[in-house]
């Protein structure tokens, strides 16, 4: 597998279920910059109903629509429905999320923890989304609100210095030097300092 962070902002995606993963991953999409998002759910839960707003269709996609798509994701469908839509999607060359259904997927969803620009994903390839669901939830509590403002202060430094004509290294180490007051000691035992 090759982990990848896409810009989908351009893109047509499809998302084709309901349920809470399909709750799930229309945060994530949107969170991610999803313009050209159309959501198919015949029969859609009132959760669904009201997130998705004027982008719902309540009926499954046609061929053609999958077609004109650059990425599909499904949660909540049956397993033979989900194979029938990955099945158009892969024969138009569209990248496939289904969820829970590993062999009918060429992009995993991440366990992302999100702070702005800052994304920290885990991924097991789809063999256990509950052991990456639990070490994103460990993430949560470690990179809290306050690493989105981190970023943005490493990010200005490195437009400072690149303006200055520092050399890459000598931006890397400044970075270096943000980063070790920010982060615990990884070999510290829980709740001890690096001076302990």
């Amino acid at each position: 597998m090759l982990p990848l962070s896409l810009d989908i902002a351009a893109w047509r995606v499809l998302l084709v279920g309901d349920g809470r993963a399909a709750l799930a991953r229309l945060e994530m999409l949107e969170a991610g910059g999803a313009r050209d998002l159309t959501v198919f759910a015949p029969g859609a839960s009132p959760a669904l109903r009201k997130k998705a707003g004027a982008r719902l269709v309540e009926r499954l996609p046609e061929a053609a629509e999958v077609a004109a798509a650059r990425l599909l994701l499904m949660a909540g469908l049956s397993e033979a429905e989900s194979a029938r839509l990955a099945e158009i999607a892969r024969a138009h060359r569209v990248l496939v999320n289904a969820e829970d259904v590993p062999p009918l997927c060429d992009a995993y969803a991440l366990a992302m923890v999100r702070r702005g620009n800052l994304v920290i994903g885990v991924s097991t390839e789809g063999r256990s989304p509950a052991f990456a669901r639990g070490l994103r939830q460990w993430l949560q509590h470690r990179f809290g609100p306050e690493w989105q403002a981190r970023l943005e202060q490493a990010a200005a430094l490195r437009a400072r210095l690149r303006r200055g004509g520092a050399a890459p290294a000598a931006i890397t180490a400044a970075t270096a030097e943000l980063l070790e007051d920010w982060l615990p000691d990884p070999l510290a035992a829980p709740g001890r300092s690096r001076e302990g």
